[in-house]
């Protein structure tokens, strides 16, 4: 019996499924469940019921589980503890990051860089996606540490979060439109063409929650993940982009004016998030602490 083999059976029993956990591990489905196939031999009993088109555990699979957990937790425990004696960091720290999110302003692939030059034995992934998606990652143990845009959503137990930034939404809309004044209310923008960013990010969560609570579903007619496509789809009249606030430079270079959503007012906040109900690596934890450091200095 192999280490990695009770890692592939906790994640077959996690997702239910072989093709999940084959995608999650970075396997190919046929060696997975070969390596699950010889486990089962060597116990003497199955693990799986594969009957159905989900996977699920046969009563000895289920009475193994939490040994298999505890196993890999002590093993990544003896790690640590030599890692901590020898002062060295070492492994693979899985990091997310919202779309538009690595700027002048918040420059995460210098923080990154200094991580690895102070670190060089600890591999970095970077994982760009929806602040949603990242969250059930996070959740499901494969993601370390994440930068999202916070949806309004409640969040799962066990989800710290530091806010890093905090900024108001506003609506752009071309220079030469003059339907508008500074401001508007929010359900002034029940019957215009909305142009967002894609469901799953922190503002569009913030926006529908809003629309919602006013009694109203908005008509979104474009989405795009980039800000400044928001902005250049704007001014060329296509609809009301909703953005985070721009500067008055900001918003001319784009050829747009940005206009006040009141009635209530929105504000999008940019936070940090990782796991607070499991032991994170050593690597995670040191790199978790930079990024806070680092992010809040830049705010």
């Amino acid at each position: 019996m192999e280490m990695r083999q009770l890692r592939y059976f906790v994640t077959v029993a996690e997702e239910a499924n072989f093709t999940r956990a084959a995608a999650r591990l970075h396997l190919a489905q046929p060696g997975l469940s070969a390596q699950i196939r010889q486990l089962e031999r060597e116990l003497g009993q199955p693990l799986f019921d594969r009957g159905g088109r989900t996977v699920t555990l046969t009563e000895v699979g289920t009475a193994v589980l939490p040994h298999a957990r505890a196993a890999l937790d002590a093993t990544e425990r003896i790690t640590q503890t030599v890692d901590e004696f020898t002062g060295l960091l070492r492994g693979q720290v899985r990091v997310g990051l919202i779309s538009g999110a690595a700027t002048d302003e918040f420059d995460v692939a210098a923080l990154l860089a200094d991580f690895h030059d102070d670190h060089p034995q600890v591999g970095i992934s970077l994982t760009e996606d929806t602040s949603e998606r990242m969250l059930v990652a996070l959740a499901r143990g494969e993601l370390d540490v994440a930068l999202i845009g916070l949806t309004g959503a409640e969040l799962e137990p066990g989800i710290g979060i530091d806010v890093v930034l905090e900024t108001p939404v506003v609506a752009a809309v071309a220079a030469t439109d003059t339907v508008f004044d500074a401001q508007v209310p929010l359900t002034a923008l029940r019957d215009r063409p909305l142009i967002c960013l894609p469901a799953g990010t922190g503002i569009h969560g913030i926006f529908s929650r809003a629309c919602a609570a006013a009694g109203f579903e908005p008509s979104i007619a474009y989405e795009a993940a980039a800000p400044p496509l928001l902005l250049r789809l704007a001014a060329r009249g296509l609809g009301v982009a909703v953005v985070p606030e721009l500067t008055a430079g900001e918003a001319a270079a784009f050829g747009v004016r940005t206009l006040r959503i009141i009635e209530p007012e929105l504000r999008g906040r940019l936070a940090l998030a990782w796991r607070t109900d499991r032991p994170g690596g050593p690597a995670a934890k040191v790199l978790l602490g930079q990024l806070r450091i680092g992010l809040h200095a830049k705010a």
